[in-house]
């Protein structure tokens, strides 16, 4: 078990990458098979943090994601625990070729750290929003997804991706997100298991990512109005918290899923494919980017302007609070 070690002056002033960063620097110092690997994006993605202690085990591999996601396996295969980052643009689609065949299909212990996801890089434009990843990469058999809310939880994301044997996607965004958690203890993270964030009996928000801490807004406001909303930081892509889903389907009846990504293949396609399988109907609204590329803007302005920001979610929540199905809302009835 990894152990992390921060001060909550250091955690509470470290961005979501600087976390990322300083904790890979804490496992290489407890794992001498700990490697970074790197696409000329060392300082960007905070990798390069590693570069102070163990200069020695982070590789550059210039700007060349598919040579790099190949030497990382190649050091997976000699027994080395490589993490290798660039951005998610350039992972889940630049570099996918040899996650499929080099990583995936032989089942190997690489750890891909994505960072600048979703529309977190909004003024960078197209070439580096990354809308598409969460689907492309739930797909690929072998890997787990995980995508962490704020620095606590790409803490703790970071140090059970090393825990986890096997080849792991890890979504994180520039690194300016909105805190969810107060401190390392409160941030009960473990891989599949969707955390509550908050009771509710009259609805559902299903978010991940950096729309946890938007749904937590949302979900004080709804509680202002008399709705009861519970909020699930659903955390854990793939495999995802099927429990967690069905429960909240049995008790709620209405499921909101928001994410900063497109609408198709992501944690809402993820949510609604168990959810079918329940046989129970419910009202059910995917929040995220529309089938569309997105403009260019700063991170929260994009979020509200695709309506996946508070004011989005409050505006669906409402929507559904009114969407009937039968007279009551007694399963009896049900399949």
């Amino acid at each position: 078990m990894a152990n992390l070690n921060y001060t909550m002056l250091e955690a509470t002033n470290m961005t979501t990458a600087e976390m990322y960063g300083s904790t890979l620097v804490q496992l290489a110092e407890q794992d001498s098979k700990v490697v970074g690997l790197s696409a000329d994006l060392a300082k960007s993605t905070k990798i390069g943090a590693l570069l102070d202690k163990f200069s020695d085990r982070l590789f550059n591999a210039g700007i060349a994601e598919q040579n790099m996601f190949g030497m990382a396996a190649g050091l997976a295969q000699m027994g080395f625990v490589p993490f290798a980052s660039t951005f998610a643009i350039f992972t889940a689609m630049r570099g996918l070729d040899q996650i499929h065949t080099d990583i995936c299909y032989q089942n190997l212990n690489v750890k891909m750290i994505a960072t600048h996801a979703g529309l977190s890089f909004g003024q960078a434009g197209s070439t580096h929003h990354c809308t598409e990843d969460i689907a492309i990469m739930r797909t690929m058999a072998n890997c787990k997804v995980i995508v962490p809310c704020d620095g606590f939880e790409t803490a703790k994301a970071v140090a059970a991706a090393y825990e986890t044997p096997g080849p792991v996607y890890l979504r994180i965004n520039r690194g300016f997100d909105m805190p969810v958690y107060k401190s390392m203890d409160e941030c009960k993270f473990e891989l599949g298991k969707a955390q509550e964030m908050k009771e509710g009996t009259d609805l559902t928000i299903i978010a991940t990512g950096a729309c946890v801490a938007r749904a937590m807004d949302a979900a004080k406001v709804l509680e202002g109005e008399g709705i009861r909303a519970r909020v699930l930081n659903m955390h854990t892509i793939k495999p995802i918290d099927a429990d967690a889903i069905k429960k909240a389907v049995h008790d709620t009846r209405r499921i909101i899923t928001v994410e900063d990504h497109n609408i198709y293949g992501g944690l809402g396609s993820a949510v609604a494919e168990v959810m079918v399988e329940t046989g129970k109907a419910c009202a059910f609204k995917k929040l995220g980017v529309p089938d569309v590329f997105s403009i260019i803007g700063l991170h929260e302005d994009l979020m509200d302007y695709y309506g996946y920001g508070a004011n989005g979610i409050l505006a669906a929540a409402r929507e559904l609070m009114g969407a009937d199905f039968e007279e009551d809302d007694n399963w009896d009835d049900e399949i």
